[in-house]
C-alpha cells in the first residue's frame, strides 16, 4: 500500500510539473509580448491570440494540450501502470491529469499564475478517452462560431467531457477512474472561468477578435531577475 501511495504521489507530481511548464509566456516572449501584462493576463492560448497573434496561439494550444496528454501518458506507461495493481493502478491517470491542471494554472515558473486549463485539461483528457475529445471538441466550438465566446465555448466542452464520458462509463466503455477525472478537471476548468462567467451573465464578456479596453489590461509586472 505504501508503494502505492508513493507512485501516486509521484504521478500528482510529475503531472504538475508537465502542466506548469510556461509555453504560453515562452512563445509570447518569442514574440516581443509579455502576455501575463497584456490582455487578461492568463497564459493560454486565448489570450496569446488576443496579444500575440494566430500563430503564437495555435503554438501554445498545441504545447498546452501536449502537456496534458504527457502527464497522462507517464502515468499510465511509466509510474503506474494497472499491471502492478488494477484496483489502485488506474487512478494515477485522473491524479495526473488533474495535477497537470493545477499545474497549468499555477505555474510555479509563473509566480503561481497560468491559464486556465482548458488546454492542458482536454490533453489529458485525450489521452484517456479520445472519443470524449471526439464530441467535446466539435460541441465546444459552435458556441464559439455562433457566439464568438472563447469562454462559453471551454466551459461546453468540459460538461460535454463530463456528460459523454458518464455515458461510455455507465455502459461499461470506460473507467471510472476517467470519469472522476472528467468531473473534476471540467469543474476545475469551470471555476477558473468564474469571471468570465460574470461578464457572460452581465452581457460584458469580450469576443473573439475584441480587444480589451486599456483600462481593463493586466498591469505590467516587474521584471525578475
Amino acid at each position: 500500500m505504501l508503494l502505492a501511495i508513493l507512485r501516486l504521489t509521484l504521478a500528482g507530481v510529475i503531472g504538475y510539473l508537465a502542466g506548469s511548464f510556461p509555453s504560453g509566456v515562452i512563445i509570447g516572449k518569442a514574440h516581443g509580448i509579455n502576455v501575463l501584462a497584456q490582455g487578461s493576463g492568463h497564459s493560454g492560448a486565448t489570450n496569446v491570440l488576443r496579444t500575440a497573434g494566430r500563430k503564437a496561439a495555435a503554438a501554445v494550444f498545441i504545447l498546452d494540450i501536449t502537456k496534458g496528454v504527457i502527464a497522462v501518458l507517464l502515468a499510465r506507461y511509466l509510474i503506474f501502470p494497472t499491471s502492478v495493481d488494477p484496483v489502485i493502478g488506474p487512478w494515477a491517470e485522473p491524479i495526473a491529469g488533474v495535477a497537470a491542471i493545477l499545474g497549468h494554472n499555477f505555474s510555479p515558473f509563473l509566480h503561481f499564475r497560468g491559464g486556465r486549463g482548458v488546454a492542458t485539461g482536454g490533453g489529458a483528457a485525450l489521452a484517456m478517452n479520445p472519443l470524449v475529445i471526439a464530441f467535446a471538441f466539435p460541441l465546444g466550438i459552435l458556441p464559439i462560431i455562433f457566439t464568438r465566446y472563447v469562454s462559453l465555448g471551454s466551459i461546453t466542452a468540459c460538461a460535454v467531457c463530463f456528460v459523454s464520458d458518464l455515458i461510455f462509463t455507465l455502459t461499461g466503455h470506460d473507467s471510472w477512474a476517467h470519469l472522476a477525472y472528467m468531473f473534476v478537471g471540467a469543474s476545475m476548468i469551470i471555476a477558473a472561468h468564474h469571471d468570465n462567467i460574470q461578464r457572460l451573465l452581465a452581457g460584458a464578456e469580450r469576443k473573439l477578435g475584441q480587444k480589451p479596453p486599456i483600462e481593463a489590461q493586466a498591469p505590467a509586472q516587474p521584471k525578475q531577475g
